[in-house]
């Protein structure tokens, strides 16, 4: 039993599903998603707090295309998603190779996705689009093997209780909340966020996280993240998180490598709820992003990558060409992602290493030619190296007692892969 103390729940190992499963889809979709703007670089998701500000660029697009009288929950009326398909979504993320996703439950605006007790009239199923998206898309999931998961922000902009007094809206509201979608929907990842306002004796996370590991439906398998109080990310809690590259307070996310299993999550733009003015310049191409899913995994690691879905429930196409790529290229490199560990940390900047099965996966940042040297790999007579989605015959040479590996004229045409080439080493 885990006792209603840091030390005590710090110690619960992060389930090792997740650690194998090192992709998954992050998705921000809600109200935000009807204005869907937002300046360049900044989050549309904001887009209710921003509007606020009469200092932010927000405020003054609001005005000219809304005008003043019209409120944030008005939106409610233009949030119809009427072409989503939970099917068709969770194909989609199958397709891209992903093993999880995280819905955004609840963001910071207390809005739900889905039909619960502790939000009457400010969720999806007593208005706008009369629908249950999480048990939509948990059903779907659940047929395949793309886990269900939720984001869930602990604290609410606009929440009178929590305006008034936060500890309260935590042991009244947030807690009795969190308890109930557990149990409702049994997620097997629960990213919780907005903690930083107050340290985690505010919230009562302690509390609820001994409920969690002990008692809940999801004990043996949940992966909750960091984000548990002000005082918490990258120390304490679950799978240690960073966002666009930062943990916190100027941290890096280098500082999570070898302390704990952690997760970077981005969008493929600069902001996860969709932002109407981002263009193709704005959004990484596929090579950035499996370089960035390589890099990470290879620091073990998990890549979260964002899609924000429209208003009316289509996923931008943008967005799925990029997750395709993706998953294009992990069915030729799969096997040296999925399952893998970190190797070791390589000395040269265009290669990349994990090992899994008595295998070392070598990633290359370019297309192999003529001799490659792993300085990292020390030589061994009994080696032997392929190069996944090619059937040439790789050659292995001692080079000062590192690995060279000899590669044979490679004609592009004739292999599957691309971006970034893996080659498997093994010992015969």
């Amino acid at each position: 039993m885990y006792q209603n103390n840091w030390e005590s729940l710090n110690a619960r190992p992060v389930p090792a599903w997740f650690e194998d499963a090192k992709f998954g889809i992050f998705i921000h979709w809600g109200l935000y998603s009807v204005p869907a703007w937002a300046p360049k670089g900044k989050y549309a998701e904001w887009y209710g707090m921003h509007m606020l500000d009469k200092q932010d660029p927000t405020h003054q697009f609001h005005l000219d295309h809304y005008g003043e009288a019209f409120q944030y929950a008005d939106f409610v009326k233009d949030f119809k998603a009427e072409l989503f398909d939970a099917q068709e979504w969770v194909k989609l993320f199958e397709d891209a190779g992903a093993k999880y996703i995280n819905i955004v439950s609840k963001h910071h605006d207390g809005f739900c996705m889905y039909k619960t007790d502790y939000a009457w009239n400010w969720n999806s199923w007593d208005v706008g689009p009369h629908k249950d998206f999480c048990a939509e898309l948990k059903a779907a999931c659940d047929k395949t093997d793309v886990k269900f998961g939720a984001y869930h922000s602990v604290y609410e902009w606009f929440h009178p209780l929590y305006l008034k007094n936060p500890e309260q809206y935590a042991v009244e509201h947030l807690i009795p909340m969190l308890k109930e979608f557990i149990e409702k929907y049994q997620p097997h990842t629960l990213f919780t966020d907005g903690e930083w306002a107050h340290e985690s004796s505010v919230w009562h996370s302690t509390e609820f996280l001994t409920w969690l590991y002990n008692e809940s439906s999801v004990k043996d398998f949940i992966v909750p993240n960091d984000r548990w109080g002000k005082e918490t990310r990258g120390r304490l809690g679950g799978n240690f998180t960073s966002e666009y590259g930062m943990v916190e307070g100027g941290r890096m996310i280098e500082d999570l490598e070898d302390k704990r299993v952690f997760e970077e999550c981005r969008g493929i733009g600069a902001s996860f709820g969709l932002n109407r003015i981002e263009n193709t310049e704005d959004y990484m191409p596929a090579d950035d992003l499996i370089e960035m899913l390589v890099d990470l995994v290879s620091a073990g690691g998990n890549f979260l990558l964002n899609i924000g879905p429209a208003a009316d429930g289509t996923i931008p196409v943008i967005m799925q060409e990029r997750l395709l790529q993706i998953g294009e290229w992990l069915k030729v490199n799969g096997e040296g992602i999925y399952g893998s560990r970190k190797h070791v940390k390589s000395t040269q900047k265009d290669v990349c290493y994990t090992q899994k099965d008595g295998c070392v996966y070598a990633f290359l940042k370019h297309f192999p030619v003529g001799e490659v040297l792993f300085n990292d790999i020390d030589f061994d007579d009994s080696m032997k190296a392929s190069l996944l989605g090619a059937s040439a015959q790789i050659n292995t040479a001692n080079e000062g007692g590192k690995l060279k590996l000899v590669i044979p004229a490679l004609n592009p045409d004739k292999i599957t892969a691309k971006y970034i080439y893996a080659f498997r080493i093994e010992k015969q």
